[in-house]
């Protein structure tokens, strides 16, 4: 259902419950109770003697739990206590609300915690509405209190004590959470030496304005899974639509930015894994499998691709991955995409390690996709190109940050490197054991005799200076012109590894084809050629049936050879430019993936070091 249909029954609710025939009983008039939203205010002041609590009835995710409240702490006035009274009051209070009218019904201004009988009649109520609060762990604290203090006499018990105070606090982490400030912990290197593995932020929602959650009804101050018990921590019972409040501004070019994956709708669950996510891009794994399964069948007869012309062979290798194979069998995308289905785990991981099943695809509402965190490079309207690990923003070189990285080889033979501490002491590099970030490494078995650096510009300057040498930069060439050049395997993958995972359009992690970045309003030419770079936002992301044709393009069942975008779309990347997956795997991250501003490292600590001192309390630049 969706979001408003829930503030109509907000609206509705004093009615259904006949507060104006209970209001006289507490001294108040009947109109009082006729009048929206005044109506709750009084609900408040009577049984919580809190009236503007019914303020926070205006904020999804939290609403249904302030009417809750209200609901049980008005029954209550009436002493309706027991375990029953109190699940009816927190579900369906409208039978206890009708009884509150009937004669003979007295409200009581305050409870009597003197009185034994009325203590222990609420005792297993006051159990439910802890439990509901905060299950288990509430309990504990509670009860473990009780055990060393005692009851002041005339006072509310511990159970009903902490379950009050647990409840609002709650309330208001969850409020904040949702629209001023959430905490975020980096956990890979993406975005290195900008941020580190093991550092702790806030994220500033209101530098762009908070987003009402598109799933309200959610467990509080969890994610997407409910920790330990590994179940989903949301439900779809109630549904909003993408709409953002008025913030401080809107993104620039070179924040960073926290945002819901992209792929998140593609995520494939894997029971080993601690959140049961998998690759994180259906598609990805896909192209990953069909490419392995083709490896396999490869040795022999379609090593002849090989000598063929460069567009006979890649006319070929493409068929053979989406067409039809040489056989007449099945493409190995197809191949592929059955294997997946059938629940199988990829065989390019290692699947005879693995579990035989996986637990398919996994589709999650837009913000309870994973965060994400990355630098914005493009904003709706820029032009962008990568060539040879250099960004160009609107035909210009893009600003490069103090910690931007790239990667340098150097032959083995020119230069001993120190030891992981000498470097570190000497260059401020991190290289440890078990440690995510690799500042230098031994290059990989194609270039055995090289080393490879992750450095930024001014840590690649200190080193060629007092070396004495010249750092290469690592270059991901794409598709020569070259008519002599023949594709392979290992150049196909490449192609669809990369945004828009398309054969005919030659994109690597340092050389990018150029394209623009999609804006609200404006409207693009769509054809065979270009609608790989636009497939995602027509389908995933606004909603529409998208139909390729051998006459044409149809969108809802119409053909077309245009299309105006109904939302703004960002470019993000790392700051580790060769170690992030980022929009040159995933694409365009539309405005309503957008979370907020990344904005204070408050605490960082490193699995090798400890620690880092220096980075508490540091602003994000």
């Amino acid at each position: 259902m969706n979001i408003l249909t829930f503030y109509i029954f907000l609206l509705v609710h004093p009615y259904l419950g006949m507060w104006w025939k209970s209001f006289p009983k507490a001294g108040r008039a009947s109109w009082e109770a006729l009048i929206p939203g005044y109506n709750y205010y009084i609900v408040f002041k009577l049984s919580c003697k809190k009236p503007f609590w019914a303020l926070l009835l205006a904020f999804p995710g939290v609403h249904l739990v302030m009417w809750a409240t209200a609901n049980l702490s008005y029954i209550r006035r009436f002493g309706y206590y027991s375990f029953t009274d109190t699940l009816q009051g927190i579900f369906f209070p409208y039978y206890l609300m009708y009884k509150c009218t009937q004669e003979g019904e007295i409200f009581e201004d305050e409870t009597n915690w003197s009185n034994s009988a009325e203590r222990e009649t609420r005792q297993w109520g006051d159990h439910v509405a802890l439990f509901l609060s905060l299950p288990i762990i509430g309990h504990v604290v509670a009860i473990g209190i009780d055990m060393v203090t005692r009851d002041k006499p005339g006072t509310k018990s511990r159970v009903k004590e902490w379950g009050d105070s647990i409840l609002f606090a709650l309330v208001a982490a969850s409020i904040i959470r949702t629209y001023v400030f959430e905490p975020f912990q980096i956990p890979t290197g993406s975005m290195e030496k900008t941020l580190l593995v093991g550092d702790f932020l806030f994220v500033n929602k209101l530098a762009y304005g908070p987003k009402v959650p598109v799933t309200p009804l959610s467990y509080p101050l969890v994610h997407n899974t409910v920790p330990w018990v590994n179940i989903k921590s949301y439900t779809g019972l109630e549904k909003g639509d993408y709409t953002r409040l008025p913030g401080f501004g809107e993104v620039s070019r070179y924040d960073v930015v926290v945002f819901n994956y992209p792929s998140g709708d593609t995520a494939v669950y894997d029971p080993r894994m601690p959140n049961g996510l998998m690759g994180h891009d259906y598609h990805g794994i896909l192209n990953q499998e069909a490419y392995y399964q083709y490896q396999k069948a490869r040795v022999g007869k379609l090593q002849a691709y090989r000598s063929q012309v460069t567009d006979s062979a890649y006319n070929k290798l493409y068929d053979t991955f989406c067409k039809s194979y040489v056989n007449n069998t099945k493409p190995w995308r197809e191949i592929a995409r059955e294997r997946l289905a059938n629940g199988n785990f990829p065989e390019y991981m290692g699947s005879d390690n693995l579990p035989g099943t996986h637990g398919g695809l996994v589709y999650r509402p837009v913000d309870k996709r994973e965060n994400y965190i990355k630098r914005c490079v493009g904003i709706p309207g820029d032009t962008l190109e990568v060539i040879d690990a250099v960004l160009y923003v609107n035909g210009k070189p893009a600003e490069v940050g103090a910690n931007q990285c790239l990667q340098y080889e150097v032959d083995k033979s020119i230069v001993e490197f120190p030891g992981a501490s000498e470097m570190y002491e000497e260059y401020g590099l991190e290289n440890a054991p078990n440690q995510t970030r690799m500042d230098f490494k031994d290059a990989d078995i194609r270039n055995p005799n090289k080393y490879i650096l992750t450095l930024t510009a001014e840590e690649k300057n200190k080193i060629e200076k007092d070396f004495n040498i010249k750092l290469n930069l690592v270059i991901e060439a794409q598709y020569t012109d070259d008519p002599n050049y023949v594709p392979t395997g290992e150049d196909l993958i490449g192609n669809v590894n990369y945004f828009p995972k398309d054969f005919y359009i030659n994109n690597t992690p340092t050389n990018f084809s150029k394209f623009v970045v999609p804006k609200r309003d404006v409207t693009v030419s769509i054809n065979a050629s270009n609608i790989a770079w636009y497939r995602r936002i027509i389908t995933a992301y606004e909603g529409h049936k998208l139909e390729e044709k051998e006459d044409g393009i149809y969108i809802d069942g119409k053909k077309t050879d245009s299309y105006t975008f109904a939302m703004n779309y960002y470019w993000l990347m790392g700051d580790n430019r060769y170690n992030s997956a980022d929009s040159r795997v995933w694409g365009f991250v539309p405005e309503d993936h957008v979370v907020g501003r990344a904005s204070l490292v408050w605490f960082s600590k490193s699995a090798y070091l400890g620690v880092r001192w220096e980075r508490l309390f540091k602003w994000i630049e």
